[in-house]
């Protein structure tokens, strides 16, 4: 059975804090778990959770990921700023130029995002969070296709995209160049499968489509930590 993504994790310095800023910025719920455990649920099923988990591992670089907000309008794309700041964002320069429309900011834990102007006709219906937008090369993007059964829905010029079937977010990588991994990436994706699926045969296929188990391997009787094409972690969980 081919494993679902069921949140996008960050490790944060505090987690709780960074629950809060998220929550306020997309208007999502948030459910604490045990411990520092703490998720913000999207408003329909079919989307995925936003979980954020405790980590004090140093910065090191820009993130290899980062989330790029929609707009309705532009004072609808000049209120989510407002919200972003409001809340504890600050405006970063990343190189972006003056004439482009969206605007660059970093939550208070300095992971970059982007809230795109109204109109752009690739994020058209995809939801507050447009994509996941990724360094990464031709070939991760195959691999995550194939690993989430979502189709591609941009290959061009060695950029890919996916989304699911049933719509939502999209995830893109960007293509060459791809920056150097530095340390462990802060945001992963979490895959989940059914409590009855069998773990061991679903890590076997992701292995086979191009992932390599970590050094570290199950850190928990219910996870195992591997690594895309690309070197990026991400988890396979069991959930109920």
């Amino acid at each position: 059975m081919t494993s679902q993504l069921f949140a996008i994790c960050f490790n944060a310095t505090r987690p709780s804090d960074l629950a809060r800023f998220w929550s306020g910025v997309l208007g999502w719920e948030r459910a604490d778990g045990p411990k520092d455990d703490v998720a913000i649920l999207p408003r329909d099923t079919a989307g995925f959770r936003i979980r954020f988990l405790p980590s004090q591992e140093p910065r090191t670089g820009r993130n290899r990921a980062h989330f790029d907000l929609t707009s309705a309008s532009p004072e609808d794309q000049r209120e989510t700023v407002a919200r972003a700041l409001e809340l504890g964002g600050e405006h970063i320069d990343v190189g972006q130029l003056p004439e482009e429309g969206h605007v660059v900011l970093a939550d208070p834990d300095g992971n970059e995002f982007c809230v795109i102007e109204a109109g752009n006709k690739f994020l058209a219906d995809t939801g507050v969070i447009g994509a996941l937008a990724c360094d990464g090369t031709q070939e991760v993007g195959y691999f995550w296709s194939k690993a989430l059964g979502w189709p591609l829905v941009w290959d061009q010029d060695q950029e890919t995209a996916i989304q699911s079937p049933n719509g939502g977010t999209k995830i893109t990588w960007g293509g060459p160049p791809v920056a150097p991994k530095t340390g462990t990436n802060r945001l992963y994706l979490e895959l989940a499968l059914p409590a009855d699926a069998d773990r061991e045969a679903e890590v076997d296929r992701l292995v086979s489509l191009g992932a390599t188990r970590t050094s570290t391997g199950e850190d928990r009787g219910d996870r195992v930590l591997l690594l895309d094409p690309d070197g990026n972690e991400f988890s396979v969980q069991k959930h109920p």
